[in-house]
């Protein structure tokens, strides 16, 4: 790789850092307290994720105790702050923050029976955590989310003083900080809640995989699989990027991984720089579609709406899958617009060597799958018994290699492919324990501070929800909509998706969800009970929660984008507006699956979803020629159109009413695929013709 090339990765690696674990890297007793602090709250997590989570919100005080101190020692005050060391007022900050974090589990009976009518302490002490909380959310997450949750807490002061439907009586500083800091609706509501106890564990399994080498097998797998087709690496970028998404949930952390491999070979086989940056933002984004790991966000909505994560990942499934299937599409047909080629037998790892060289790297996820969806375990005990077993992987895995694969390489040809191989030779009785811990630990500190951020921005959340349930906003925003749009449910969710948009721009997908289930889905809800739909709870949040995904790579604002532009040494705007053109599907399904929730695996059955899944996927072909404008050869315009109305027509298998005559939704997509075989034909023969005239 040109030296180039290799400043841009490490630029976009420091980028995915910065934002998912903090971007100091402290050596020295500092750093020796920061690993170990962080490995202290991983087994916490681990151990009441086994033994059961203390009562109350015991367990969220202790939660954010362990994130406020990483947040203020892993992430500096600004870019002018050592990078390298902790610096005095952030030590202070930690140590604040973590006790008044600390306090409610220290005096949690005291606090319960002064919610209400708590002391002026109490007051004071409330007043200091929420400060501290937005001060470690703007480091960690963004200025945005903070600057937004001091406009909630302005409207809970200043609520007579508004004009028209917001207006409310008002609260005083006092009586704000009691609701948030002393009752479980506000800073300890239901977003630290998921965070401290079903969010750690996934993100925390996703470390693991992660550390033992499951991210590395998948991106081979994936290279092994698509490489030798037209624009193979473009395709293994998007296949990666799907199953490095289902274990990690983690939109940046995804783009670096696969990105690091798929975006130069991407360019040499000729993709344009910007092209194939953002064909890893669009696959990597996605990624927190699909299960069995949704994100944050998703272990939120289950709690708020009170159903199983067994459910969300259900009604998730053929989206996700619908939305891979049109990224897929387009990365193929832009390959075949530009002529581009796949990679050559040599550059093509091999299938089934590759397939048998980390099958075992699967266990745990094929573990986690068993548990949560046929035992129907819960999320917390499922993601904690599935780390047990990736820790056990590792150690079989550390195991084979110390005693069986290593001693035969270096017996027959006196090489060895590990980076641990001089370690090794100088004591090969000491490398699989070193190994196997150095994995373990290494993991135990990655999920910890991947998870601080997180945790902070929940907390931050959570003083937006309580405000909400304060002042009743969530009601007066739903009247308002509701309102504004006329009764109309389409209006109703454009509504939502610009405000989704908006958001989004600066949020990460949790927050943005959040607010958003807060303020527009109770609108979509009243409005579906007004028309007689009947739209189910899940399929509305789907719903907001989607647009809150696709605004991570919506420009100017993307994180994404920045660091697939860095390692792509593209431009970082024109990078993300291309991902969103390749991203367009996920703006289009969520208004399906509203109009038609089969595709969320309601009121159907299996014969029925084995007839709408194909259909479906030719569906988004369609949407995907439509994007691209190209098929077999360049679309006129008419038949760039006429895609887009097969799209939403096989996608959104429903009864047509043409000149009156109600039209039997299977002879519909009967006479859609029938019209795909005749442009298909017609399109080659326009091909054929062209080939002849220049020769």
């Amino acid at each position: 790789m040109p030296k180039e090339d290799i400043a841009s990765l490490d630029d976009s690696l420091q980028l995915a850092q910065e934002s998912e674990a903090g971007a100091r890297t402290i050596s020295g007793k500092g750093g020796f307290f920061v690993f170990w602090f962080a490995v202290a709250m991983s087994v916490f997590q681990l151990y009441t994720g086994f033994f059961g989570e203390l009562p109350g919100s015991k367990q969220l005080s202790i939660h954010l105790f362990f994130a406020m101190v990483l947040c203020f020692l892993c992430w500096p005050r600004s870019k002018k702050s050592p990078h390298d060391r902790m610096s005095i007022p952030d030590i202070i900050l930690a140590i604040v923050g973590g006790l008044t974090a600390l306090y409610l589990f220290l005096n949690y009976d005291h606090v319960v029976m002064s919610q209400g009518a708590a002391p002026t302490y109490d007051i004071v002490i409330g007043g200091i955590l929420i400060l501290l909380v937005l001060e470690a959310t703007r480091r960690s997450v963004s200025p945005m989310l903070p600057i937004i949750t001091i406009i909630f807490l302005i409207y809970a002061y200043v609520g007579p003083y508004i004009p028209g439907e917001l207006a409310h009586r008002g609260f005083t500083v006092h009586r704000i900080i009691d609701h948030i800091f002393m009752s479980g609706e506000g800073l300890w509501g239901v977003p630290l809640r998921v965070s401290a106890t079903f969010v750690f564990l996934f993100v925390l399994f996703g470390a693991f995989l992660d550390k033992i080498g499951a991210g590395q097998y998948l991106i081979d797998l994936s290279f092994a699989t698509m490489g030798k087709y037209r624009g193979g690496p473009a395709k293994a970028a998007v296949v990666a990027s799907c199953a490095m998404g289902s274990i990690s949930g983690s939109s940046i952390a995804n783009t670096v991984t696969t990105g690091a491999m798929t975006i130069p070979l991407m360019k040499k086989v000729g993709f344009k720089p910007h092209v194939a940056g953002a064909v890893e933002v669009a696959a990597s984004t996605n990624g927190q579609l699909m299960p069995p790991i949704m994100g944050a966000a998703a272990f939120i909505m289950a709690e708020i709406i009170g159903v199983s994560y067994f459910e969300i990942v259900k009604a998730a499934f053929i989206p996700a899958i619908l939305s891979y299937t049109a990224i897929f599409s387009i990365v193929h047909l832009e390959a075949v617009k530009e002529n581009i080629r796949g990679l050559t037998k040599e550059e093509t790892p091999p299938l089934v060597k590759t397939i048998l060289s980390g099958l075992h790297y699967v266990i745990p996820l094929v573990v986690l799958v068993w548990l949560l969806l046929v035992v129907m375990w819960t999320p917390t005990t499922a993601a904690s018994w599935s780390i047990l077993v990736a820790i056990a992987v590792a150690i079989g895995n550390n195991w084979y290699r110390a005693n069986r694969l290593f001693p035969e390489l270096v017996k027959t040809n006196g090489t060895h492919p590990y980076a641990a191989y001089d370690e090794y030779k100088a004591n090969p009785e000491g490398f699989f324990p070193r190994q196997t811990s150095a994995e373990v630990l290494g993991s135990l500190e990655t999920g910890a501070r991947n998870m601080a951020g997180i945790a902070a921005a929940c907390a931050c959340c959570g003083i937006i929800i309580g405000v909400v349930t304060l002042t009743g906003l969530g009601l007066k925003m739903a009247t308002l909509i509701t309102e504004a749009a006329g009764g109309s449910l389409m209006l109703t969710l454009i509504f939502s998706v610009i405000a989704c948009i908006i958001l989004g721009m600066g949020l990460p997908t949790t927050a943005t969800y959040i607010i958003m289930a807060a303020m527009t889905a109770p609108a979509i809800m009243t409005i579906s009970a007004d028309l007689g739909l009947g739209l189910p709870i899940v399929a509305v949040h789907l719903f907001v929660f989607y647009y809150g995904i696709v605004s991570d790579d919506t420009p100017p604002v993307g994180l994404c984008a920045y660091a697939a532009a860095g390692i792509a040494g593209s431009d970082p705007i024109k990078t993300g507006w291309k991902s969103f053109r390749l991203d367009l599907a996920a703006f289009t399904l969520p208004f399906m699956f509203i109009l038609n929730t089969k595709l969320l695996m309601y009121n159907t059955n299996f014969m029925e979803l084995m007839y709408i899944i194909p259909v479906s996927i030719i569906g988004m072909f369609c949407w995907s020629v439509f994007i691209q404008g190209h098929w077999v050869v360049k679309t006129f315009i008419w038949e760039r159109l006429l895609f887009l109305g097969l799209a939403f027509m096989l996608v959104n298998p429903s009864h047509l009413e043409v000149a009156g005559v109600l039209i039997n939704e299977h002879l519909a997509n009967a006479g859609a695929v029938i019209m795909l075989v005749v442009i298909y034909f017609w399109q080659k023969n326009r091909k054929g013709k062209a080939k002849a005239q220049v020769a």
